[in-house]
């Protein structure tokens, strides 16, 4: 199946991009366009809407656009990360265990990880169900590339998309599910994001959603305080809630251990 995107220049334009681009066991490199006639590159199977397009960072953001960063995150970060953050065993099974219940892939559906990193639930959605289409998203090139390594080497086919999370280059209802997992607390404007994503999710969709929240402990709130001057926000369950209702959408299940909330959420 194509992909059809919205084009960042003009909302009225759409551009298709080939089904062929998804199959990361084969190199696709070209360039696409817009009926409008904007051009965009492929090159090694990432679409990149962005090309030069700089923005202010912070360092947060800008630790998410080093090689290093990038291929090192996911085995020596991510798959540990819960267990160091819950002060308990959290292994990432379990999260796959909760993303596939809450989220549900079913063939011939569509989904979006929205700052997908290197890929991680993407690959886990195809995993379960191999007849879904998978967009992952992300700003950073370089987790990009290692999404599209990871990916290649366990065969799962996804459209890997540069793009802005503040302006999502799809239509409106155009996916059956949504996921994000710890980029939340990244984000420079989370709740503009959060109305693109209920912008671009079906009236019956669901958003799997995963991020840190406030501690109680005092020491790691000093931590926390310490974070937030490289860009890494954090909120209490509550105040998170409010900026998800905000956005139109529902919280249908919740289940938070230590400083780490996973959400349910449904549009409103």
């Amino acid at each position: 199946m194509s992909l059809e995107l919205r084009s960042p220049k003009n909302d009225r334009a759409s551009i298709t991009v080939p089904e062929e681009v998804a199959n990361l066991q084969k190199s696709f490199n070209g360039t696409i366009c817009s009926n409008k006639g904007d051009e965009y590159t492929i090159s090694n199977n990432i679409i990149d809407l962005l090309a030069d397009d700089t923005v202010r960072m912070s360092w947060a953001q800008s630790s998410n656009h080093w090689k290093v960063t990038a291929a090192l995150y996911e085995d020596i970060w991510r798959k540990r990360s819960l267990s160091i953050l819950t002060g308990e065993a959290f292994p990432i099974e379990k999260e796959r265990e909760l993303l596939i219940e809450w989220l549900n892939p079913q063939p011939d559906k569509m989904y979006l990880d929205i700052g997908c990193s290197t890929g991680l639930y993407g690959r886990l959605v195809q995993g379960k169900e191999a007849n879904t289409k998978v967009v992952s998203l992300d700003f950073s090139k370089q987790m990009l590339e290692e999404a599209r390594l990871k990916s290649e080497a366990e065969q799962a086919n996804l459209f890997l998309l540069r793009a802005d999370g503040r302006k999502l280059p799809f239509f409106a209802a155009t996916f059956d599910g949504v996921m994000m997992g710890g980029t939340l607390n990244e984000l420079s404007d989370p709740l503009k994001v959060l109305y693109e994503a209920r912008r671009v999710i079906k009236k019956d969709g669901t958003f799997f959603m995963m991020h840190l929240v406030k501690a109680d402990a005092w020491y790691m709130r000093l931590l926390q305080d310490s974070a937030e001057f490289g860009g890494i926000k954090f909120w209490t369950i509550g105040e998170s809630n409010t900026m998800f209702e905000r956005a139109g959408f529902h919280i249908s299940e919740q289940f938070s251990k230590g400083i780490v909330c996973f959400t349910k959420l449904i549009p409103a």
